[in-house]
Protein backbone atom coordinates (compact mmCIF):
# COMPACT_ATOMS: atom_id res chain seq x y z
CA UNK A 1 0.00 0.00 0.00
CA UNK A 2 1.51 2.83 -1.29
CA UNK A 3 1.90 6.21 1.60
CA UNK A 4 4.44 7.82 -0.09
CA UNK A 5 2.20 9.25 -2.82
CA UNK A 6 3.96 10.90 -5.45
CA UNK A 7 2.52 14.70 -6.43
CA UNK A 8 0.09 14.30 -9.07
CA UNK A 9 -2.32 11.39 -7.21
CA UNK A 10 -1.54 13.87 -4.09
CA UNK A 11 -2.89 16.73 -5.41
CA UNK A 12 -6.00 14.86 -7.21
CA UNK A 13 -6.56 13.56 -3.79
CA UNK A 14 -6.68 16.88 -2.14
CA UNK A 15 -8.64 18.65 -4.74
CA UNK A 16 -11.78 15.84 -5.03
CA UNK A 17 -11.81 16.01 -0.99
CA UNK A 18 -11.56 20.18 -1.43
CA UNK A 19 -14.76 20.09 -4.08
CA UNK A 20 -16.47 17.60 -1.74
CA UNK A 21 -16.10 19.68 0.80
CA UNK A 22 -17.29 22.92 -0.85
CA UNK A 23 -20.56 20.68 -2.30
CA UNK A 24 -21.88 20.20 1.67
CA UNK A 25 -21.96 24.42 1.44
CA UNK A 26 -22.84 25.27 -2.28
CA UNK A 27 -23.93 21.82 -3.24
CA UNK A 28 -26.41 22.95 -5.74
CA UNK A 29 -24.94 25.83 -7.24
CA UNK A 30 -22.05 23.28 -8.03
CA UNK A 31 -24.21 20.83 -9.59
CA UNK A 32 -26.02 23.13 -11.36
CA UNK A 33 -22.64 24.54 -13.23
CA UNK A 34 -20.12 21.83 -12.51
CA UNK A 35 -21.66 18.19 -12.68
CA UNK A 36 -22.08 16.58 -16.74
CA UNK A 37 -25.48 17.12 -17.86
CA UNK A 38 -26.68 15.98 -21.10
CA UNK A 39 -26.09 17.72 -24.32
CA UNK A 40 -28.85 19.47 -26.18
CA UNK A 41 -31.33 22.16 -25.36
CA UNK A 42 -30.94 23.96 -21.90
CA UNK A 43 -33.76 22.80 -19.59
CA UNK A 44 -35.48 25.52 -17.02
CA UNK A 45 -35.56 24.56 -13.42
CA UNK A 46 -37.24 26.51 -10.40
CA UNK A 47 -34.22 26.81 -8.01
CA UNK A 48 -33.80 28.60 -4.69
CA UNK A 49 -32.55 31.72 -6.40
CA UNK A 50 -35.55 31.57 -9.15
CA UNK A 51 -35.30 29.85 -12.63
CA UNK A 52 -32.06 28.75 -13.89
CA UNK A 53 -31.19 27.79 -17.38
CA UNK A 54 -29.54 24.25 -16.91
CA UNK A 55 -27.68 22.01 -19.37
CA UNK A 56 -24.48 20.95 -20.85
CA UNK A 57 -21.07 23.33 -20.75
CA UNK A 58 -17.80 22.24 -22.03
CA UNK A 59 -16.13 22.25 -19.32
CA UNK A 60 -18.36 20.42 -17.66
CA UNK A 61 -16.09 17.31 -19.17
CA UNK A 62 -13.53 18.01 -16.90
CA UNK A 63 -15.42 19.73 -13.77
CA UNK A 64 -17.76 16.66 -13.05
CA UNK A 65 -15.25 14.26 -12.04
CA UNK A 66 -13.83 16.23 -9.13
CA UNK A 67 -17.69 15.74 -8.12
CA UNK A 68 -18.85 13.32 -6.04
CA UNK A 69 -22.63 12.46 -4.86
CA UNK A 70 -22.15 11.11 -1.60
CA UNK A 71 -19.60 10.04 1.54
CA UNK A 72 -19.46 6.47 0.01
CA UNK A 73 -19.41 7.67 -3.60
CA UNK A 74 -15.68 9.35 -2.87
CA UNK A 75 -14.76 6.72 -0.59
CA UNK A 76 -14.31 4.13 -2.67
CA UNK A 77 -13.26 6.77 -5.50
CA UNK A 78 -10.47 8.07 -3.47
CA UNK A 79 -9.45 4.52 -2.48
CA UNK A 80 -9.17 3.28 -5.38
CA UNK A 81 -6.63 6.56 -6.40
CA UNK A 82 -4.84 5.82 -3.56
CA UNK A 83 -4.38 2.05 -4.17
CA UNK A 84 -3.71 2.57 -7.79
CA UNK A 85 -2.41 6.07 -8.53
CA UNK A 86 0.92 6.43 -7.53
CA UNK A 87 2.23 3.04 -8.84
CA UNK A 88 0.93 4.48 -12.10
CA UNK A 89 2.51 7.76 -11.80
CA UNK A 90 5.82 6.66 -11.25
CA UNK A 91 5.44 4.21 -14.07
CA UNK A 92 3.75 6.63 -16.45
CA UNK A 93 6.06 9.90 -14.58
CA UNK A 94 4.00 12.75 -13.66
CA UNK A 95 3.27 14.56 -17.01
CA UNK A 96 2.17 11.55 -18.21
CA UNK A 97 -0.28 10.47 -15.82
CA UNK A 98 -1.81 13.72 -15.77
CA UNK A 99 -2.71 13.36 -19.70
CA UNK A 100 -3.99 9.33 -18.31
CA UNK A 101 -5.87 10.63 -15.82
CA UNK A 102 -7.72 13.35 -17.68
CA UNK A 103 -8.24 11.65 -21.04
CA UNK A 104 -9.78 8.76 -19.22
CA UNK A 105 -12.30 11.06 -17.59
CA UNK A 106 -13.23 13.16 -20.72
CA UNK A 107 -13.77 9.32 -22.30
CA UNK A 108 -15.79 8.51 -19.72
CA UNK A 109 -17.73 11.49 -19.93
CA UNK A 110 -18.28 11.46 -24.08
CA UNK A 111 -19.55 7.82 -23.29
CA UNK A 112 -22.13 8.57 -20.85
CA UNK A 113 -23.70 11.53 -22.71
CA UNK A 114 -23.63 9.00 -25.80
CA UNK A 115 -25.72 6.65 -23.62
CA UNK A 116 -27.90 9.37 -22.65
CA UNK A 117 -28.54 11.37 -25.75
CA UNK A 118 -29.25 7.72 -27.60
CA UNK A 119 -30.17 5.42 -25.35
CA UNK A 120 -31.51 6.48 -21.71
CA UNK A 121 -33.09 9.98 -23.12
CA UNK A 122 -33.26 11.10 -19.62
CA UNK A 123 -31.58 14.67 -17.87
CA UNK A 124 -30.11 14.31 -15.06
CA UNK A 125 -26.12 14.71 -14.10
CA UNK A 126 -23.21 12.59 -14.03
CA UNK A 127 -20.62 12.99 -11.27
CA UNK A 128 -17.57 11.58 -9.99
CA UNK A 129 -14.06 10.64 -10.52
CA UNK A 130 -14.62 6.78 -11.74
CA UNK A 131 -14.61 7.03 -15.17
CA UNK A 132 -10.69 8.08 -14.43
CA UNK A 133 -10.22 5.59 -11.59
CA UNK A 134 -11.57 2.60 -13.95
CA UNK A 135 -8.86 3.54 -15.99
CA UNK A 136 -6.71 3.74 -13.25
CA UNK A 137 -7.62 0.39 -12.82
CA UNK A 138 -7.22 -0.78 -16.42
CA UNK A 139 -3.77 0.96 -16.41
CA UNK A 140 -2.85 -1.32 -13.12
CA UNK A 141 -4.26 -4.48 -15.36
CA UNK A 142 -2.17 -3.93 -18.16
CA UNK A 143 0.88 -2.82 -16.98
CA UNK A 144 1.48 -5.45 -14.07
CA UNK A 145 -0.96 -7.72 -15.47
CA UNK A 146 0.10 -10.23 -13.19
CA UNK A 147 0.09 -8.76 -9.53
CA UNK A 148 -2.89 -10.35 -7.06
CA UNK A 149 -5.25 -8.45 -6.30
CA UNK A 150 -8.67 -9.32 -4.59
CA UNK A 151 -12.42 -8.27 -3.90
CA UNK A 152 -13.21 -6.66 -0.08
CA UNK A 153 -15.95 -9.66 0.07
CA UNK A 154 -14.21 -12.30 -1.95
CA UNK A 155 -10.80 -12.36 -0.42
CA UNK A 156 -9.34 -14.43 -3.26
CA UNK A 157 -6.00 -13.77 -4.91
CA UNK A 158 -6.88 -12.88 -8.57
CA UNK A 159 -3.89 -11.88 -11.09
CA UNK A 160 -4.57 -8.24 -12.03
CA UNK A 161 -5.67 -8.70 -15.44
CA UNK A 162 -8.04 -11.47 -14.84
CA UNK A 163 -9.40 -8.90 -12.24
CA UNK A 164 -9.73 -6.29 -14.57
CA UNK A 165 -11.36 -7.95 -17.46
CA UNK A 166 -13.74 -9.92 -14.74
CA UNK A 167 -15.11 -5.97 -13.33
CA UNK A 168 -15.17 -5.08 -17.21
CA UNK A 169 -17.53 -7.71 -17.80
CA UNK A 170 -19.42 -6.92 -14.57
CA UNK A 171 -20.17 -3.47 -15.61
CA UNK A 172 -21.02 -4.40 -19.13
CA UNK A 173 -23.68 -7.12 -18.48
CA UNK A 174 -25.03 -3.95 -15.23
CA UNK A 175 -25.25 -1.34 -18.07
CA UNK A 176 -26.86 -2.93 -20.68
CA UNK A 177 -29.12 -4.74 -18.49
CA UNK A 178 -29.83 -1.54 -16.61
CA UNK A 179 -29.42 -2.99 -13.09
CA UNK A 180 -28.27 -0.55 -10.32
CA UNK A 181 -29.79 2.48 -11.61
CA UNK A 182 -27.96 6.22 -10.99
CA UNK A 183 -24.61 4.22 -11.10
CA UNK A 184 -22.86 5.28 -14.69
CA UNK A 185 -21.99 1.93 -16.07
CA UNK A 186 -21.22 2.87 -19.48
CA UNK A 187 -18.61 6.11 -18.08
CA UNK A 188 -16.94 3.42 -16.06
CA UNK A 189 -16.20 1.14 -19.93
CA UNK A 190 -15.50 4.44 -21.06
CA UNK A 191 -12.84 5.32 -18.52
CA UNK A 192 -11.33 1.95 -19.74
CA UNK A 193 -11.50 2.64 -23.75
CA UNK A 194 -10.07 5.98 -22.84
CA UNK A 195 -7.50 4.44 -21.08
CA UNK A 196 -6.64 1.67 -23.41
CA UNK A 197 -6.67 3.27 -26.36
CA UNK A 198 -4.12 5.93 -25.01
CA UNK A 199 -2.03 2.96 -23.87
CA UNK A 200 -1.66 1.38 -26.87
CA UNK A 201 -0.80 4.56 -28.59
CA UNK A 202 2.05 4.96 -26.19
CA UNK A 203 3.31 1.34 -27.54
CA UNK A 204 3.16 2.00 -30.96
CA UNK A 205 0.38 -0.29 -31.36
CA UNK A 206 -1.71 1.71 -33.39
CA UNK A 207 -1.32 3.46 -37.13
CA UNK A 208 -0.37 7.26 -35.32
CA UNK A 209 3.13 6.20 -33.64
CA UNK A 210 3.96 8.19 -30.76
CA UNK A 211 7.45 10.39 -30.39
CA UNK A 212 8.15 8.37 -27.74
CA UNK A 213 7.39 4.92 -27.25
CA UNK A 214 6.12 3.91 -23.32
CA UNK A 215 8.35 0.16 -23.05
CA UNK A 216 6.50 -1.23 -20.19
Amino acid sequence: MPFDLPPVTRNLLIANVVVYLLQQFFGLTLLQYFALWPWGPDQVFQTAQGLASIGFRPWQLVTYAFMHGGLTHIAFNMFALFMFGGTIERTFGARNFIIYYFVCAIVAALAQLFVVQWFTHGFYPTLGASGAIFGLLLAFGMLYPHEKMMLIFLPIPIPAWIFVIGYAAVELVLGVTGTQAGVAHFAHLGGMVGGIVLIQYWRGKLPIKPKRRLMR
